[in-house]
């Protein structure tokens, strides 16, 4: 669901705030188009697709498109928690029909490999400090702290190719995109994610925009969501409205459904979606993100110092366990 699919459910899915990007049910950004701050976790392969049809509609030109497209995306979790690598893309095939005729395109709208790291994550530290025994308020109703959002930078490139009607070069171009993403995770199964987007940054044509995603979870297994996209670019700018559910299978694998409509007529645009996220869980250890600055430098250290202590008890242990043996033996 729209990552959210794993904190919503959430956007989210399950609804336990963890202190690592690592969590036991899947956490997909479908079926939203925004970006969640958090990753699939450590040795994560994830797989997130679907198709969709669509009308579209452009009153001076007096074209009718009927659409056909497949999004997908290949997500991966390496070497720290906070950390991922994907691949994101689209796929369109347009029929037209206008007073000139009837005609069909197709190609690729978008193609963009990146990485995303988590730089904060406010729910850390109330895992590390554990719950409030003592104050239902405190646990159970809003706090002004809770406006603080987790957040991540993705940055990456597109790669558009020659002669594609769904992009504005007419030549093959490699162009950065750069996305800003805070996620709050809040009280009752709510979750909020923005993103601001710049997307080929360099070109003639460079694209400016935002996502803000509302997901809220009725049941561990059940979510909806609306989203609002806005665009700007001298070749294309919209206001997208999307709403959506999702339905978490197991805690590999959910399916989720969603409709985009606009208020334009240049063009109006009508979509409908249904689509699919899996991953492979390959995480072997629960890894969680270590907390930042002093106090986790300090934690470190005492934590090394325990470990010496228990690896020395061990070993007078295992020693004297070798005397009374031994001893025995020679009775």
């Amino acid at each position: 669901m729209n990552i959210k699919f794993n904190y919503c459910l959430l956007f989210l899915l399950s609804f336990t705030i963890a202190t690592a990007q690592y969590t036991e049910e899947i956490n997909s950004n479908r079926p939203g188009f925004s970006q969640g701050a958090f990753s699939v976790g450590k040795n994560v392969l994830q797989f997130e697709a679907g198709f969709g049809l669509g009308k579209e509609k452009h009153n001076i030109r007096n074209t009718e498109i009927n659409a056909f497209a497949i999004d997908y995306g290949v997500r991966y979790g390496f070497w720290k928690e906070e950390l991922e690598v994907s691949l994101q893309g689209t796929y369109q095939s347009n029929s037209i029909s206008s007073p000139a005729g009837d005609n069909k395109l197709s190609n690729f709208k978008s193609n963009t490999i990146g990485a995303k790291y988590l730089f904060y994550d406010p729910y850390r530290k109330k895992v590390l400090e554990g719950p409030n025994l003592y104050n239902w308020k405190a646990k159970n109703t809003f706090q002004w702290k809770d406006l603080i959002p987790a957040f991540s930078i993705f940055a990456g490139a597109n790669f558009d190719f020659a002669d594609n009607p769904f992009t504005p070069e007419p030549e093959s171009m490699i162009s950065p995109k750069i996305v800003l993403s805070t996620q709050n995770n809040w009280i009752g199964g709510w979750v909020f994610v923005t993103n601001i987007v710049a997307d080929r940054i360099g070109t003639d044509f460079p694209s400016y925009g935002y996502l803000l995603t509302l997901t809220h979870s009725f049941t561990t297994h059940f979510s909806v969501f609306v989203e609002n996209e806005g665009i700007k670019s001298d070749f294309y700018s919209d206001q997208l409205f999307r709403v959506g559910t999702a339905v978490l299978i197991n805690s590999n694998f959910h399916l989720d459904a969603a409709v985009l409509l606009n208020f334009k007529d240049t063009p109006s645009r009508t979509y409908g979606r249904i689509g699919v996220s899996y991953r492979f869980d390959m995480h072997d250890s629960d890894e969680y993100i270590e907390e930042k600055g002093k106090a986790g430098r300090d934690k470190k250290k005492e934590g090394k110092i325990n470990s010496k202590k228990e690896k020395k008890k061990k070993k007078k242990k295992e020693r004297k366990d070798d005397f009374e043996i031994e001893d025995d033996g020679g009775l």
